[in-house]
C-alpha cells in the first residue's frame, strides 16, 4: 500500500512539475523571427526553416550584396505568399546603439513587433594565445557577445508590452568547454552563457523565454574560412564531435526555441555537454531536470576521458613541433 501511495505521489509531483517548468509554446505561423548574421550559414537556415513553418522573416547583416540574395533564397520557401514576408537591412550590430535600434524598428514596422530574436551574427579566430592579439580578443567580444546585447536592447521594450517572446543566443560547443586555440573565441561565447542566465531572471515575469544553442561545427563558409587558419590541435579535437549540417541545427535550435528550452543542443556530445554544464541554469523540462540530476555524476567521469584524449592530441603535437625544430 505505501509503495503505490508514493508511486501515485511520484506522478503528481512529475505532473505538477511539469506544468511549473514547461513554458507555453509559441507559434511561428504569423510571427516576427528577426534573425542577425542572416545572410549565410546558420542564420540563414534557420531564416529558410522559419518561413517553412509559416513566420515572417527579418534578416540582418552587413554586407547587402550577400543580404539581398539571401533574401531572395528564403522568399522561395515561403509557404504562403499573400500573408508572409522577408525583409532584409544592413547594419553593423557592433556599432551605434542607435543605428542598431533603427534596424530593427524598420524590421518592425515592416512585418510587426519581434516574436523571436535569433542572435545569430558572430565569427571565430583561432590560434595560440600569445599570436592572438588584444585586437582579435576585443573584435570576439564586441560581434559574438556584445553585437547580441545590443540588437537584444533594440528589441526587448516591445516583448515586455507584449507579454511575450523568446530569445535566443548562438553559442558553440566551445562556450561550453575551453578549447586550444579558442582563448578568444571560447572567452566571448562563455560570456553570452552568464547574460543569457541573468536576462532570463529578468524576463521570466513578461514571458519571455531565453534559449542558448551550442551547436558543434557546422558546414557553413564561416567555418571553412576559419579552418585556414586552425592550429593542428585544434582540427583534431574538433574532429572528435564531427560535423553537422545547418539545416540540422536549425531545426533544432527552432525546436527548442519554440518549446522555450534554456539549453539547446544537436548529436549526442551536444546532449552530453550540456546536461553536464547544465549547473544552476533555468529549469523549463521535468525530464531534463531528472536527467540531469541523474546523468552529472556519470558525465562527468566520462568527460574526463574526452579530456585525456584532448591532451594526448595536444602531447602528440608538441612532440611533432619539437622534432621538427631538432631536425631543421
Amino acid at each position: 500500500m505505501l509503495i503505490y501511495c508514493a508511486f501515485i505521489l511520484c506522478i503528481v509531483v512529475f505532473f505538477v512539475l511539469s506544468i511549473l517548468l514547461s513554458p507555453k509554446k509559441i507559434d511561428l505561423q504569423g510571427s516576427h523571427v528577426l534573425i542577425t548574421g542572416g545572410s549565410s550559414g546558420i542564420g540563414k537556415a534557420i531564416a529558410i526553416e522559419a518561413v517553412k513553418r509559416g513566420a515572417n522573416v527579418a534578416i540582418i547583416a552587413r554586407n547587402e550584396k550577400k543580404l539581398a540574395d539571401a533574401k531572395q533564397e528564403i522568399e522561395s520557401y515561403i509557404k504562403d505568399k499573400n500573408k508572409q514576408r522577408v525583409f532584409s537591412t544592413s547594419v553593423d550590430i557592433t556599432k551605434n546603439a542607435e543605428l542598431v535600434k533603427e534596424a530593427v524598428n524598420k524590421a518592425e514596422v515592416e512585418l510587426g513587433p519581434v516574436t523571436i530574436l535569433i542572435n545569430n551574427a558572430g565569427s571565430a579566430v583561432a590560434g595560440n594565445f600569445e599570436e592572438t592579439s588584444f585586437e582579435q580578443f576585443q573584435r570576439m567580444m564586441e560581434l559574438n557577445f556584445l553585437g547580441g546585447v545590443n540588437v537584444t536592447k533594440a528589441a526587448i521594450k516591445r516583448m515586455k508590452e507584449n507579454n511575450k517572446g523568446r530569445i535566443v543566443f548562438i553559442s558553440s560547443q566551445a562556450g561550453q568547454v575551453g578549447v586550444f586555440g579558442y582563448t578568444a573565441y571560447s572567452a566571448s561565447k562563455f560570456a553570452l552563457r552568464g547574460f543569457a542566465e541573468s536576462l532570463q531572471m529578468e524576463v521570466k515575469p513578461f514571458n519571455i523565454y531565453v534559449t542558448m544553442a551550442f551547436p558543434p561545427d557546422t558546414d557553413t563558409p564561416g567555418l571553412a574560412e576559419e579552418n585556414k587558419s586552425k592550429p593542428k590541435e585544434t582540427l583534431l579535437i574538433s574532429d572528435t564531435v564531427g560535423l553537422f549540417s545547418p539545416s540540422d541545427v536549425a531545426k533544432s535550435v527552432l525546436r527548442d526555441t519554440v518549446n522555450g528550452k534554456f539549453l539547446s543542443y544537436v548529436g549526442m556530445d551536444g546532449w552530453l555537454l550540456c546536461n553536464l554544464s547544465s549547473g544552476m541554469s533555468p529549469a523549463t523540462s521535468i525530464t531534463d531536470l531528472l536527467q540531469q540530476i541523474f546523468t552529472m555524476g556519470l558525465f562527468r567521469f566520462i568527460c574526463q576521458f574526452y579530456l585525456f584524449h584532448f591532451d594526448r592530441i595536444i602531447k602528440r603535437c608538441k612532440e611533432e613541433k619539437d622534432t621538427k625544430l631538432k631536425l631543421s
